[in-house]
Formats: C-alpha cells, sequence, structure tokens
C-alpha cells in the first residue's frame, strides 16, 4: 500500500522558516490533489494547503500570507514552505494525497516545534 513520507521538520525559533516535503513511498499514478494539514496535543487535525495537479491552490485561514505549498508533478512530491513561524504552529504536520478515484492517502506526519 503506497504510503506518503515526509521530510523537513524539526526545532525552529520564532520568526523562523522551515521547509517541509511530501513523496510517495512507491511508484504511483499522479495524485489529484496534495495537501498539507496539522494537529497539535489535544485539538483537532487542521487543514492547512492543498494544490491540485493543475497547481490551484487553497489554504487555510491560519496560514494565509505566511506558509505557501508548491508541487512537482514529475515527482508526486508536495512542499510546505514556512515563514514567520509562531509558537502556536508547533505541532505534527501531516501529508494527505487524494487520487483521482477519491480514495485518501496519509503520511505518518513529521513533528515542527517553534520555541526558543
Amino acid at each position: 500500500q503506497v504510503q506518503l513520507v515526509e521530510s523537513g521538520g524539526g526545532l525552529v525559533q520564532p520568526g523562523g522558516s522551515l521547509r517541509l516535503s511530501c513523496a510517495p513511498s512507491g511508484r504511483v499514478s499522479r495524485f489529484a490533489v496534495m495537501g498539507w494539514y496539522r494537529q497539535a496535543p489535544g485539538k483537532q487535525r487542521e487543514f492547512l494547503a492543498q494544490i491540485t495537479l493543475a497547481s490551484r491552490t487553497t489554504y487555510g485561514d491560519s496560514v494565509k500570507g505566511r506558509f505557501t505549498i508548491s508541487g512537482d508533478n514529475a515527482k508526486n512530491t508536495v512542499y510546505l514552505q514556512m515563514n514567520s513561524l509562531k509558537p502556536e504552529d508547533t505541532a505534527v504536520y501531516i501529508c494527505n494525497a487524494v487520487d483521482f478515484n477519491h480514495n485518501p492517502v496519509w503520511g505518518q506526519g513529521t513533528q515542527v516545534t517553534v520555541s526558543r
């Protein structure tokens, strides 16, 4: 079964930046949509951003203007550039993809911690 693998998380100071990457673990057909969610302890999973195969993007209100999603269709890879990070951005960041049969695929997540 295909899985998504995230990378690029870590510890960063407030105001800093990180770039997350997500790619499938094996060869798969192109996804219709790829995106990012996050989940902080004790909170519900929150939608952050998504990008379609046609490069149409959508953002959650909490990250508009700070985060940018981009994709490489040839590699079935999606990126999340995160700038001006705040302590409240601390969470596990989880990659998601949906194929053309509307089947979702999730990653395991990568931890992002924003702290001094």
